[in-house]
């Protein structure tokens, strides 16, 4: 199975439709969100309409719970708070029951997703290798795939006389990564809409579970942040939530 895999999406329509128009050129056989398909940006009504319609599974990250009032927005910095409320104005009902009806963690055989990490699935980020490892036995599958932290990055991990061994996979964008499942393995595509780490194309990745040996590729794709960065203006959010499109932080 082909499968392709995104999260972070905060609302930039833009973004994900260059990052869906590259998917369908990959034809994969579905289309997993890891959350926050709302949030932050100037078009959430649009991007969760195309998850609900695209979406072969959906989860809820912290955003998405926080725009449709699961979860207070004590936790959130001004500007994201602001941006959660703004976004609860410009979101049908029918789309606030949809957010709150998401899950936060799922399983499909070999493969465990959350948003953010499995120990703490709406917020722990999981940013480095002491992080991973300290999650290596919050999961029981070979993968987990998360994304939270907006980083393109993996782990692989292992226990050896009674240690957590946890190395980086080395991320090169467009070319496959394959890994055997006798080891653990964390991966995050990175994010869609608002990516944070100094590169700001979109990010996505496409997972290959169809040979003995699985493959894990991360993609990146170019779209007109300057575009997004006048929408965002215009709708009366904060600029810098723009500003920081064109350098990806």
């Amino acid at each position: 199975m082909r499968i392709a895999v995104l999260s972070d999406t905060h609302a930039n329509l833009v973004a994900l439709e260059a990052v869906l128009e590259r998917i369908d050129d990959l034809a994969p056989d579905a289309l997993w969100c890891l959350g926050d398909t709302v949030g932050y940006g100037p078009e959430p009504q649009a991007c969760a309409d195309i998850m609900r319609e695209r979406a072969d599974l959906c989860l809820a990250g912290n955003h998405d719970l926080a725009v449709a009032g699961k979860i207070s927005l004590d936790r959130f910095n001004d500007i994201a708070r602001f941006a959660a409320e703004w976004q609860r104005e410009h979101l049908r009902p029918e789309t606030m029951a949809w957010l709150l009806e998401l899950p936060c963690r799922e399983q499909r055989e070999d493969i465990t997703m959350v948003h953010a990490s499995p120990r703490s699935p709406v917020w722990e980020y999981v940013d480095g290798p002491l992080t991973a490892g300290a999650n290596y036995t919050e999961f029981e599958t070979p993968l987990c795939l998360v994304g939270h932290s907006h980083i393109a990055v993996g782990w692989e991990m292992y226990e050896e006389e009674g240690r957590v061994h946890v190395h980086w996979a080395t991320q090169i964008v467009g070319q496959p990564l394959h890994f055997d499942l006798d080891h653990r393995w964390l991966f995050n595509p990175g994010s869609v809409g608002q990516p944070r780490d100094r590169d700001a194309r979109a990010s996505f990745a496409l997972l290959d579970t169809e040979a003995r040996t699985w493959t894990w590729t991360w993609h990146r794709v170019e779209y007109d942040t300057e575009f997004v960065e006048q929408a965002i203006v215009a709708t009366g959010l904060p600029i810098w939530l723009g500003r920081r499109l064109h350098v990806g932080n």
